[in-house]
């Protein structure tokens, strides 16, 4: 599908950012259908950093530490951040994509089939008489199982799902309510023009599944997070959002405000050569946003969440996260993801072309900031971060 951001070349030119065409040329020798989300750069839950792209083991507004990030895709585009003739300065990502180096327990919590008493359930909310006829894993992520369920629907056709499981106990001691939550935000964001997976189903008290779990369609498309293009994959990535952020949210949605992920390191880290810094970023992280906001905010935006074919953007998954909050939030989130597989002027392009899509002006350093640091632990301590630093460097140098 190709939505109506899908025009991105003028957006690029007002950005000042100079792209080489309209086409995307990845790799699509990669299975395509993948309603699920993709993983971006950060380690996951083995005490390393944790992940920029969402929280895992607590309530943001509960004082509470991420622990990892999201599931990926079945498939990510992978090979150079992006190809030789680009117009910004090549970057060598300092990592894979998120969630592609698990260690054994995880893989078994993770990539493990589901147990057969979910399967079933799969196959009654599907109805018709359909049965699973297949179950793969999808690579990618560290917080929830997810993987591709295919039925045949009684009728002959096949039909193509998507299931996540919570699998992280403590993610859900600490956030109960999970599959409600994203069962919710599916409702709102299908409102949009924006691609998004259909909820078939979900079980959020575990009744008839052995974790809570979340049933969707399965969308086309492939995660991508290289691109030979990049101003013309920037333009792209940051068009959907505008229509995310416009879609009303009812009062009685469930979907919670937004707040950045709190901080249970209170200093700036050991390794840290530039002290001030870190001590102003925490102190804007402790102080109140710029502005107030009630926009719908898919809160964990950024590459490994984005779907892509033949070149244009094919929908935006993961919507657990989902918030009321300030639309900049989510173009912060994304800015220090691409940051860090991009690099600085990819993140500043997106910016640009995010408010030449939008019309909004004003953008804080603030949403820099939290994005930056929220959720940071003792375990981030361990290894240097010197790409953390020099974003937030250039974060306060502008408060």
């Amino acid at each position: 599908m190709r939505g109506p951001w899908a025009g991105p070349v003028a957006h690029a030119r007002a950005a000042g950012v100079a792209g080489r065409g309209l086409e995307l040329p990845f790799r699509h020798d990669d299975p395509v259908g993948v309603g699920c989300p993709g993983g971006a750069r950060r380690e996951g839950p083995d005490g390393r950093r944790p992940a920029r792209h969402g929280p895992v083991g607590t309530d943001p507004g509960k004082g509470g530490t991420r622990l990892t990030a999201r599931r990926a895709a079945d498939r990510v585009t992978a090979g150079p951040a992006y190809a030789p003739g680009s117009t910004m300065a090549r970057r060598s990502p300092t990592s894979p994509p998120h969630g592609f180096a698990l260690s054994a327990a995880d893989d078994r919590l993770l990539r493990s089939a589901p147990p057969a008493e979910t399967l079933r359930w799969v196959e009654r909310v599907v109805g018709g008489g359909a049965r699973v006829r297949g179950v793969g894993a999808l690579a990618g992520g560290t917080s929830s199982a997810v993987h591709a369920v295919t039925l045949d629907d009684g009728q002959g056709a096949v039909r193509e799902c998507v299931l996540r499981r919570f699998v992280r106990a403590d993610w859900q001691a600490e956030e109960p309510g999970l599959a409600q939550r994203e069962a919710a935000a599916l409702a709102i964001a299908g409102r949009s023009n924006v691609p998004v997976p259909r909820l078939v189903a979900f079980d959020g008290d575990a009744r008839e599944t052995d974790v809570p779990a979340v049933l969707t369609t399965r969308l086309p498309g492939s995660v991508a997070w290289s691109a030979a293009d990049l101003p013309t994959f920037l333009a792209r990535l940051a068009e959907p959002l505008p229509s995310i952020h416009a879609v009303p949210v009812p009062a009685a949605a469930g979907i919670p405000d937004y707040r950045p992920y709190a901080l249970d390191l209170q200093r700036p880290p050991r390794w840290a050569t530039l002290p001030r810094v870190w001590e102003r970023a925490i102190e804007a992280h402790a102080g109140p946003p710029p502005r107030a906001g009630h926009a719908f905010i898919h809160r964990d935006y950024h590459p490994g969440n984005v779907l892509w074919a033949d070149g244009a953007v094919a929908g935006v998954v993961d919507w657990v996260a989902a918030s009321v909050g300030v639309p900049e939030a989510d173009v912060g989130h994304c800015r220090v993801n691409l940051y860090d597989r991009f690099g600085r002027e990819a993140a500043d392009a997106f910016l640009a072309l995010y408010q030449a899509a939008s019309g909004r002006s004003d953008y804080h350093p603030y949403w820099d900031i939290v994005a930056a640091i929220g959720g940071m632990d003792a375990a981030y301590e361990e290894r240097p971060h010197p790409e953390d630093e020099r974003f937030l460097a250039a974060a306060v140098a502008r408060l």
